[in-house]
Order: C-alpha cells, then sequence, then structure tokens
C-alpha cells in the first residue's frame, strides 16, 4: 500500500504541475508561435504520463491488492526524458530572453505576428523560469527521490548500479565539462586540463548501461554541450540557434545509433572506439552544406602548445584523437579499479591485486602525453624565432568596433579612416579592414552618380581616400555578378566578399567566401523547398551565394589569402588557399554580433590551429576581437582587446614556406580511423553472425 500512495501522490503531482502548464499556455498570446507548441507538447507529455502512473496506482486498490506490481517509477526513462526535453526548451527560452533588449530584436518582433517577445530581458527571463522552472523542479525530484529510495531498499552499493542510477546526471556533468574545458562564460579562456577528463563520465555510463540507451544519452550530451557552447548564436539570428541545435540533435542521434551497435559487438571495449568514432563525427560534422566545425575537444588545447604541435602532421584530428584517448584510457582504468559489481569496502584491496595487469594500461597513457608533448617541443626548437628581416613586411590591422546591424555607414566610414590615417605613421606595406568594415556594395555603387545617391557618395569617398593613401589596402565588402539565364531574364548573385586595392586605387582582386553559414547565409533547396526557404527569410535572415575559388592574391612582397569568418574553422579550406600558393594567411572577420567574447575567443581558438596544420603566419582582423597575429607554431604574438577602437601593427616574417605533412596528405589520419573501423565493424559482424549461427 505505501508504494501505491506514493505513486498515486507523484501522480497527482506530475498532473498539477502539467495543469499549471495548461494554464499559462491558455493565458498566453491569442496566436501561439512554435515555442507555445513546444511548451505544450512539454506539459500534455507531463500530463499523459501523470494519468497514467494514477491508472497504475489505482487499479490494485480497485482490486483490492495489497501489493506493488513493481517499481515501474524508479525504473522508468520518462523522467530522464522530459527532463532533457524540458531543459533543452528551457535553455532555448532562457537564451533569448537575455536578447530581449536588444533593439533589432525589438523591432523585428513589433512587424511579425510569429514571435511574441517581452519589452525587456529581466520580464522575459522571469517568463521563461514561470514557464519551465516547476517541471525541471519536479522530473529532478522524481528521479532523485526515485532512484535513492530503490537503491536504499535493494541494498545495493555496487559501482556500476549507481552509474546506471545517475546516468543522466553524469551525462549532463560531462556537458558541463566539455563546454568549459572550452573557452565560455565561465572561464573566457577555457580550462583546459577539463578537456582530458569531461568525458569520463559519459563513457563510464556507456559502458554500464544496455546498449538501447546509448541513444539517449549520447544525443542529450551532444543537444545540452551545443547549446551551452554556442549560446551567443542567439544574437546572430532568431533561427540560428534553433537550426544549429537540431543539426546536431540528428547528428548525434546518428553517432549514438553507432555508439549503440558498436557496444553491441564489442561490449565494454567500445570506450577505447568511441575516441576513433568521435573523431570521425567530427570530420563528418565539418564537411557540406551542414559543415559546422565548432567545439571539437581537440581545440581546448589551443594554449598547450607543445602538445598540440601535431596537428602539423594529422591536422586537428589527432590532437582530439589524443585528448578523447585520455578520456578513454581514465574510464577504463575506473571500471577496471571499481569492477562490474564490487563493493566499495574491497575496492583498495582490488585495485592493488589488479596493479599489474593495469601497468599496460598506464604506460599507454603516460605515452600518448609523452609523444605528443615531445614531438611539440622539436618541433619548437626546429622552428624557432624568424631570423633577420630581409623578408618581413607591416601589415596594419584595423579594428574599427562597429556593430553590423546599424546602418550609419558613413560613421563607420569616418572610423576606419581616423584608425588607418594614425596607421599609417608606421608605414605599413598592407592595411586590413575586416569583414564587411566597408558596406555599400563597391561595384554596384561605383557606377552611380555620387551627387544623386548616398551610397555612391560614399563609394566615391572610399575610393579617393584609399588612392590618396599610397599603400595596398584590402576590406571586407559584399560583391555580386549579374547572370543571364537560359529564358533570357537576368539573375544577380550576391556574395560576401574581400577587395585587394594597389597604391593607385585600382581593383586587383575579389575572393569570394565559398563556405557559408548553414541556413543563416546560404540554403541551396530553394526551388525543392521554398516554404521553408521564405520562413528563414521570415526571420530577417540574408541569404548568399557561395564563391567557388580559393583566391590567392598577390602583393609586390608576399601572397596572401583571406578566409571570411568562420571558413578559418574548416581545417580543409585553409589548406586549399596554401594548396594554391598562399604565403600569409588573413582572417577577416565580424564578431561584433554575437556582442560575446566568448564567441570571439572561441574563433580565434580555431586560428591556433590552421596557422600550425599549415606552418603559416596567421592574422586576424576582426571588427571587434580578437585582432591578432599568430606564427607559424601557433604562438599568440600580438593582439587587442575585445570591442575597443584600435589598430595593430605586426611585423610578419614569410621566410621560405615549408610545406607541412597536413598541407601536403590533408585529412588522412580521419579517413584513415574511418577504414579501420569499417573493417573492425565487418570483422566483429561476421564472429558475431557465426556466433549467432
Amino acid at each position: 500500500m505505501k508504494n501505491h500512495a506514493v505513486v498515486l501522490f507523484t501522480a497527482l503531482l506530475i498532473i498539477a504541475v502539467g495543469t499549471w502548464g495548461l494554464m499559462l499556455f491558455l493565458s498566453g498570446p491569442e496566436t501561439p508561435t512554435i515555442s507555445d507548441f513546444l511548451y505544450a507538447t512539454l506539459f500534455l507529455s507531463h500530463m499523459v504520463w501523470g494519468t497514467s502512473l494514477l491508472a497504475e496506482s489505482l487499479h490494485p486498490l480497485l482490486k483490492g491488492r495489497t501489493k506493488t506490481g513493481g517499481n515501474s517509477l524508479s525504473q522508468s526513462k520518462m523522467p530522464e526524458v522530459l527532463l532533457t526535453y524540458g531543459l533543452i526548451l528551457f535553455l532555448f527560452s532562457y537564451i533569448f530572453a537575455l536578447n530581449a533588449n536588444m533593439d533589432y530584436v525589438q523591432r523585428f518582433a513589433e512587424g511579425k505576428e510569429n514571435l511574441h517577445i517581452a519589452p525587456d530581458s529581466r520580464t522575459e527571463r522571469l517568463s521563461s523560469l514561470m514557464r519551465y522552472a516547476p517541471f525541471l523542479a519536479l522530473d529532478i525530484s522524481i528521479i532523485v527521490v526515485s532512484r535513492l529510495t530503490a537503491a536504499i531498499k535493494m541494498n545495493s552499493r555496487t559501482f556500476g548500479y549507481w552509474v546506471r542510477l545517475l546516468a543522466l546526471p553524469l551525462t549532463l556533468l560531462s556537458s558541463a565539462l566539455y563546454t568549459f574545458s572550452l573557452p565560455s562564460f565561465v572561464s573566457l579562456d577555457g580550462m583546459a586540463i577539463l578537456g582530458f577528463f569531461c568525458l569520463v563520465p559519459l563513457l563510464l555510463v556507456l559502458v554500464y548501461i544496455p546498449a538501447g540507451w546509448a541513444p539517449l544519452y549520447v544525443t542529450a550530451f551532444g543537444v545540452i554541450q551545443t547549446m551551452l557552447t554556442n549560446f551567443w548564436l542567439g544574437t546572430f539570428s532568431l533561427v540560428s540557434l534553433q537550426v544549429i541545435t537540431i543539426l546536431y540533435l540528428l547528428f548525434y542521434l546518428v553517432f549514438s545509433l553507432t555508439i549503440s551497435l558498436v557496444k553491441r559487438l564489442s561490449g565494454n571495449h567500445v570506450v577505447f572506439l568511441i575516441p576513433l568514432l568521435w573523431v570521425i563525427f567530427d570530420y563528418l560534422r565539418s564537411t557540406g552544406f551542414l559543415g559546422f566545425p565548432w567545439g571539437m575537444l581537440g581545440v581546448s588545447q589551443y594554449k598547450n602548445i607543445p602538445f598540440i604541435q601535431i596537428a602539423s602532421l594529422t591536422g586537428i584530428w589527432g590532437v582530439s584523437f589524443l585528448v578523447i584517448w585520455v578520456n578513454a584510457v581514465l574510464a577504463w582504468c575506473i571500471y577496471r579499479i571499481f569492477g562490474r559489481n564490487g563493493p566499495h569496502r574491497r575496492i583498495w584491496r582490488r585495485a592493488q591485486r589488479r596493479a599489474q595487469r593495469r601497468v599496460p594500461i598506464k604506460a599507454l597513457f603516460g605515452t600518448t602525453l609523452i609523444i605528443g608533448c615531445v614531438y611539440g617541443a622539436g618541433l619548437l626548437s626546429i622552428l624557432g624565432e624568424p631570423h633577420g628581416d630581409a623578408n618581413q613586411y607591416t601589415i596594419a590591422l584595423v579594428q574599427q568596433n562597429t556593430d553590423p546591424r546599424k546602418n550609419d555607414y558613413a560613421e563607420g566610414l569616418q572610423i576606419l579612416k581616423s584608425l588607418t590615417n594614425e596607421a599609417m605613421v608606421s608605414l605599413p606595406d598592407l592595411v586590413v579592414w575586416s569583414e564587411t568594415a566597408f558596406v555599400p556594395n563597391i561595384r554596384r555603387w561605383s557606377r552611380e552618380d555620387p551627387r544623386r545617391f548616398t551610397y555612391a557618395r560614399l563609394v566615391d569617398d572610399f575610393l579617393h581616400y584609399q588612392r590618396d593613401l599610397g599603400t595596398w589596402l584590402i576590406t571586407g565588402n559584399d560583391d555580386y555578378e549579374l547572370v543571364e539565364k537560359s529564358n533570357g531574364e537576368t539573375a544577380r548573385f550576391d556574395y560576401n566578399a574581400s577587395v585587394l586595392f594597389d597604391p593607385e586605387g585600382t581593383r586587383t582582386k575579389t575572393y569570394r567566401k565559398m563556405h557559408l553559414v548553414p541556413f543563416t547565409e546560404y540554403f541551396p533547396f530553394e526551388k525543392q523547398m521554398p516554404k521553408f526557404y521564405n520562413l528563414l527569410l521570415d526571420f530577417d535572415v540574408y541569404l548568399w551565394e557561395p564563391g567557388t575559388d580559393p583566391v590567392v592574391f598577390e602583393h609586390p612582397g608576399f601572397t596572401f589569402s583571406t578566409p571570411i569568418c568562420f571558413e578559418d574553422g574548416f581545417p580543409r579550406d585553409v589548406r586549399r588557399f596554401v594548396r594554391a600558393g598562399a604565403e600569409l594567411i588573413i582572417n577577416l572577420s565580424n564578431d561584433y554580433w554575437s556582442l560575446s567574447e566568448v564567441e570571439a575567443k572561441q574563433h580565434y581558438a580555431n586560428t591556433i590551429f590552421r596557422a600550425i596544420e599549415n606552418r603559416r603566419e596567421f592574422l586576424r582582423a576582426s571588427a571587434s576581437g580578437v585582432t591578432s597575429h599568430v606564427d607559424k607554431t601557433g604562438r599568440l604574438r600580438e593582439s587587442l582587446p575585445f570591442y575597443e577602437e584600435s589598430f595593430l601593427i605586426v611585423e610578419v616574417d614569410i621566410g621560405e614556406s615549408r610545406t607541412s605533412y597536413f598541407t601536403r596528405f590533408g585529412d588522412w589520419f580521419p579517413v584513415t580511423l574511418a577504414a579501420f573501423c569499417c573493417l573492425f565493424l565487418l570483422f566483429n559482424a561476421f564472429g558475431f553472425m557465426r556466433r549467432r549461427s
């Protein structure tokens, strides 16, 4: 009877909280939005679950039974599923509540029926808490109380039991540790040491749980970690965070199904295959139209310069593999020490007996770290500092710190001119302005009469200024192309571009951004999915066309290329520039829109690896930071503070350009791992079928 009473009370509590959600929903706007419908699925799911528990608790009482029919509440995964879903919805809601004060959000909300947002961040955050806090508190309480009650009743002290009991909290712990190992809202520089054990809780969960439950925990880990790492996407546009989260939910679902399959074939040794699978997963999620290579675990070591020199051989993939491999070794050691069912009181005796058997694991763990550090230290000593000044060039990187959402382009040009004039005291060989630093389309408005059009006057002012400057200048600017279709109509294609001008004011060459941000900069399925395409436009998304060629600019002293914005996050793209002949890489970015130093620091961290992978000096000209100079060993030479109007004068040593192993052979490492995994799966699948037969 006692168990029935507990289940009955829990059911009534769940229904009560669900009713609270229903009342908030009914008191909301007359025209529900997508977020309202998602919220409805949350409280309706709780009400259905509560009703099911109520029926379960009343049925034995009506039949006159006094014994419980089982431990359905303690064994159910429903509270974990609902907690994960509610937490995701809450993070969405709260992140957007933080942006409610932004003027562009309020302007957009005023003209759209499908977006309802409070006039200030505090009110919107309070609304978010009122909606989701009761559900989160309820689900957490049910998980804690039911699991602890079951553990006490069973008097179970085995390590494996507690891991299974706390599977979701351990998974969320891994998500948090993974996030904090990277530049985050907790530590702007990131906490690199966390990278070496952040996955241990998740790996232990995957060792102990049945293979069929792997998709729940791996997907929960991936979605929560993605949102915590990329929270700043909420300021980019009103759809970017949703799109990336849904995209990664699908990615991690496929990844988790693969892990589930491998666990069925290899048992608990799956822990040693996960580093391989994870690197392959990172590689795949950085390819194609949907590619978004942000937040790889190897990037957490961007300040560990000796350790990450191996990137010149393997790319970022090798660094990620080593870091995840350390996680796997730690998880396996914990598993071997604690055993599957060994009681805690015998742990140290068992650990002592097994110490000799763990020597190979310790040796493997130590060797992995030593090889990486020794190799890195050796390369640092070989490459050394630049010698002489025969091939040194002075470059001015301008950080204008202007908001791209505001249309006062004349004021922005004046700031750029003022900073550039100050920088000209150093007689730079090249002046670099950031992505879309100068907004009016130069190609378009240079053909119009300056006396008739404001944009034409701005472009005319810029061109006259550049000619009087007396040096080379490259700036971010939008570009376009008119193409005649087969039906005789003329189509216009717009590009995010960078344009180089010589000292005489001649436009020498233009690079058009090749890798655009999916859904928020580029959507290639306009004809196949016209409704979704129009939905993106409704949410104020401006779409470009992708460029096709890795352009190499030619300066009298050196050659260089300019990956734009997040293109420097793609190892393959930067390698293409170097293979095409670039002796120097200059990234043009505008990260002001994020209003977050975290995003800028994450972006900068990618730069370190592109410099090492290709053994090229790497400069960044960002509208708001991090404007910086990184040498070919990944060491930061100079940088500017965040969100400050300033300029950086750097002395770049071009020197003799050597071709790194990664530049020569590209992504050979993840491809090799993929081939190995395929052979392993085929071999084990064959053995599995033989055992079944």
